[in-house]
């Protein structure tokens, strides 16, 4: 637990950077993980956050912002906010979430004893990308054709991932890569001239910061839309996942095990793969989907898995 210093002058220096703005849930849920530990900002650390509001192109100059301020640890979010502040320091020790595979993606080398100034909570599973490809079947039987929407500002191993499990799946599957919010009109024109059946939409830095415009325009498509767990509130038909927060909200354990003095290349990676659904009948009303009753009978025996009505 971390004590309470009285010398303003001591306390931590806690930077944090993420890809998405400070509404993003996994945010919010690293600053309630900090508290529950017993920190208090202003008392016992001072946050320093930036965020890139989806501009990724912004994250090295904000990386640098951190370490120009000597924080003691900087928190990130994702694979390319890792990458923008080990590129920016190879001293502060950085503290990582939401990962699919930290090995794979060249992050460490040894997931059990990670080395250097890196730790962190992977999100990784496996079988998120079917298991949210059979939900979308679940509730469009005749589902053939499925549009898939990325973020071209990350590593390819995501929408790979997800359009081989469509593929099978028995799907056709089409991917687009935003480049930014101005691509988002342009993507669901494509979807519309594909004949696209349903949309899943990653959980990627730009589709998150997007999310709500993303829901609107399935919504106006009548097109029903599958997000990450996390994103829920944007109000698509389905969302599915682990919860990103509750790995971000474990970040902060790794912090406060830094803070305390433990070198943070013998901490081992955790996992944080605990999958959640999120059913909307709001919009399924709205857009004439019948939601079956096994998926309903299935939500409301999970004590955290919510329907929306």
């Amino acid at each position: 637990m971390f004590e309470v210093q009285q010398d303003s002058s001591t306390i931590s220096r806690i930077g944090v950077l993420l890809a998405g703005d400070r509404t993003y849930p996994g945010f919010t849920a690293f600053r309630e993980g900090l508290g529950e530990l017993g920190y208090v900002e202003g008392q016992t650390f001072k946050m320093e956050a930036r965020f890139a509001a989806g501009r990724l192109d912004h994250l090295p100059r904000l990386a640098a912002e951190l370490v120009a301020l000597r924080v003691d640890v900087i928190a990130v979010i994702g694979v390319v906010t890792f990458w923008a502040a080990r590129r920016a320091t190879s001293d502060i020790p950085i503290i990582f979430t939401i990962v699919l595979d930290p090995v794979e993606a060249g992050m460490v080398t040894d997931a059990d004893r990670p080395g250097g100034n890196t730790a962190g909570v992977t999100s990784f599973d496996p079988g998120q990308a079917r298991s949210q490809i059979r939900l979308l079947k679940q509730v469009l039987p005749g589902l053939t054709r499925l549009a898939i929407l990325g973020d071209a500002g990350v590593p390819d191993t995501l929408p790979n991932l997800n359009k081989a499990a469509a593929h099978a799946e028995g799907l056709r599957a089409q991917v687009l890569l935003l480049g930014g919010e101005e691509d988002l009109d342009g993507a669901f024109a494509a979807f519309r001239d594909e004949g696209a059946d349903a949309l899943l939409s990653l959980e990627v830095p730009r589709t998150s910061t997007y999310g709500g415009r993303i829901a609107k325009l399935a919504a106006a498509a009548r097109l029903p839309t599958m997000f990450g767990r996390d994103l829920a509130r944007y109000e698509p038909l389905l969302a599915y996942g682990t919860s990103l927060a509750a790995a971000a909200r474990r970040m902060a354990g790794l912090v406060d095990q830094v803070l305390e003095g433990a070198k943070p290349g013998e901490l081992p990676i955790e996992c944080a793969a605990r999958p959640e659904l999120v059913v909307n009948l709001k919009v399924a009303r709205e857009i004439g989907i019948i939601v079956p009753a096994e998926m309903l009978a299935r939500t409301k025996s999970l004590g955290k898995d919510q329907i929306i009505r």
